[in-house]
């Protein structure tokens, strides 16, 4: 048996090759001494063929991941990568009946190709594509993994979960695991268990003060202020408005010299929502007021570790300030 794990869910493509060490048998210690990752930068067609022919040791399978090969391949030399993949194919429908082997791609491997189409062409063949979900639909892949866990969550505490942390599936599950274990089961996880333990949760308040910020409503960012102020101290919220707005200024200077969202995040080794969350922001000020607002921060900082002002007076101050800036 042959296996195509392919696509950018790196989280769920992880827990599918565990799933298949798991059915190596119940003793772990064997299960490893049968299983060898090879690296598809580095080994070649003879490596391979050595490593799926091995006769299991005390077992009666033999597990052998080869990871990122097929995109290796293609960037060699066409001929060598067609001469390799000729090899290839016609060695996989003679695999020992013992071997188990899995090939693993970051990427998507399309239909036309020579190892997908054979996989989809025999009974020994097997094919899986690991999309991520799509944001409009991330609250349905956190409301079926709170499930697995055995737990429940309400719809609106999904989507809430869902804008905090963003598409990271393997901290969203780490996210989860740790809700469902304070609701106990007995319950579904709500909108209040989300705000009290998840740590994304008060940065995203963060986030939707600047929002009001940008839109000049003192009110609202008034009350996030204050509801932070229940949790946090103030130097540490300062901390995180320095930090959002320093955001801001990076992923609009680089916006605009023609970036997009995904080559920001890589150059300010940013997750891209927070890098996508910023670009919008950022469209509500100018480059001007932002250093403006920069500078208000360094000003309110350094009023608070002098003394001379209250902290939570300076940032009633603060946003106060900001909320009336044009």
């Amino acid at each position: 048996m042959f296996y195509l794990f392919h696509g950018e869910d790196e989280f769920s493509r992880a827990e599918a090759v565990s799933s298949l060490k798991q059915r190596m048998g119940d003793d772990p210690t064997m299960a490893d001494l049968n299983t060898v990752v090879l690296d598809g930068r580095r080994i070649t067609m003879s490596e391979l063929q050595h490593a799926c022919d091995t006769i299991p040791f005390m077992a009666d399978q033999r597990l052998v991941i080869v990871e990122g090969w097929l995109e290796a391949l293609a960037s060699q030399g066409k001929s060598k990568a067609e001469e390799t993949l000729q090899e290839l194919t016609a060695y996989l429908p003679h695999l020992p009946p013992t071997t188990r082997l899995v090939f693993v791609e970051n990427r998507r491997i399309e239909r036309h190709h020579p190892v997908h189409k054979l996989a989809t062409s025999l009974d020994c063949g097997y094919v899986k594509e690991f999309a991520p979900p799509q944001k409009d639909s991330l609250h349905r892949w956190i409301s079926k993994r709170a499930e697995k866990h055995g737990g429940k969550i309400t719809p609106q505490a999904a989507r809430e979960l869902a804008a905090f942390v963003g598409d990271d599936l393997r901290l969203l599950d780490q996210e989860i695991a740790k809700l469902v274990a304070y609701a106990g089961g007995e319950r579904p996880i709500n909108l209040e268990d989300v705000h009290l333990l998840v740590s994304y949760a008060q940065e995203a308040n963060i986030f939707h003060m600047v929002d009001a910020l940008g839109r000049r409503d003192g009110r609202t960012a008034m009350r996030l202020l204050h509801q932070l102020l229940g949790t946090q101290k103030p130097l540490s919220i300062l901390g995180m408005i320095v930090r959002q707005f320093r955001i801001l200024v990076q992923v609009k200077e680089l916006g605009e010299e023609g970036l997009g969202s995904r080559e920001i995040a890589s150059r300010l080794k940013l997750h891209h929502f927070v890098v996508e969350k910023g670009l919008r922001q950022a469209r509500n000020f100018s480059m001007a007021q932002l250093e403006r607002v920069y500078d208000k921060l360094v000003e309110t900082d350094v009023a608070i570790k002098t003394g001379q002002l209250d902290a939570v007076l300076a940032l009633d101050l603060l946003v106060a300030g900001l909320s009336r800036q044009r």
